[in-house]
Formats: C-alpha cells, sequence, structure tokens
C-alpha cells in the first residue's frame, strides 16, 4: 500500500522565507514581538465591535497572549541566567 521511499527534500516557497542559520533567540525574539503587535491590534479593533463579534475577538486575543506567553518561556529557557537577576 505505502511506498518505502524516501521524503524528497524540502523546498522553501522564496515568497517568503526565513533564513536557515538564523539563531532559534532571534527566531523567538521575533515571534514574541509579532504576537504582541498582534495582541495590540486585535485589542483596538475589539474596541469597535459590540456582542459576539466582540467576545469572538477578545478570545482570539488571549489565544494571541497565550502564544506570546510560551514564546516568552521559551527566550526565558534560553538564558536561564537572565531570568534569575
Amino acid at each position: 500500500m505505502f511506498k518505502d521511499t524516501p521524503n524528497p527534500p524540502r523546498k522553501p516557497s522564496p515568497f517568503f522565507f526565513v533564513s536557515p542559520d538564523i539563531n532559534t533567540e532571534s527566531l523567538l525574539a521575533h515571534a514574541c514581538e509579532s504576537l504582541a503587535s498582534a495582541n495590540v491590534m486585535a485589542s483596538d479593533l475589539a474596541g469597535f465591535l459590540e456582542g459576539p463579534h466582540r467576545n469572538t475577538l477578545l478570545g482570539i486575543t488571549q489565544v494571541i497572549m497565550l502564544g506570546e506567553l510560551a514564546v516568552n518561556r521559551a527566550l526565558d529557557n534560553l538564558d536561564p541566567q537572565e531570568q534569575a537577576q
């Protein structure tokens, strides 16, 4: 049923490309900043909405915030000496 063929090499699209030589800390820092910006934008937009649409967007902001917290924890785990200070 399934063939035992190796997976072809992954060819990322050149349209949006993250260089493979960027270190993990830099990637996480950028992700954290992006999530913080998304949170602010969604929160600002929620201020213009009412009812269920507002509640939905506020729920999305909470998910964004949880992602931001996870990325921040990952950054802390990369440099635990900074966390102790």
